[in-house]
């Protein structure tokens, strides 16, 4: 999988912060680099997020539910999203309703990560 790294999601994050005035301020690094990074763990020898779209779906929840910015964590999450899957090649129809249902569902509970992979499945051309 195609990834991207920490820099690179905090240099989003910031973007994105910038465009409304919010805090630009990491809260929790720690949660960040937790949810850049284990997506590609593997467990005996078996990947425990198979598959690109696991991968990004594992991402982006640890992104938005490990809460690493005090603001724009849904935000920066579901833009994540939208850009690891054009790198990866997912041609993915995903509306706006669909992106902010993502993040507001990763947020509340009311979607994990192995449901945000399915909803993303469900969603390809």
């Amino acid at each position: 999988m195609i990834s991207l790294s920490k820099e690179q999601v905090v240099a989003m994050h910031i973007k994105l912060m910038e465009a409304t005035a919010e805090s630009i301020t990491i809260i929790n690094e720690a949660g960040l680099d937790s949810a850049l990074l284990s997506p590609l763990q593997i467990f005996f020898g078996k990947e425990l997020y198979p598959g690109n779209i696991r991968k990004i779906a594992r991402t982006i929840y640890g992104i938005i539910k490990n809460h690493p910015f005090l603001d724009g964590n849904k935000r920066t999450g579901t833009y994540v999203m939208l850009v690891l899957l054009k790198l990866n090649g997912v041609e993915a129809k995903l509306s706006k309703d669909d992106v902010v249902y993502v993040g507001e569902a990763v947020a509340n509970g009311a979607m994990n990560d192995r449901e945000l992979a399915a909803f993303i499945y469900d969603k390809l051309n």
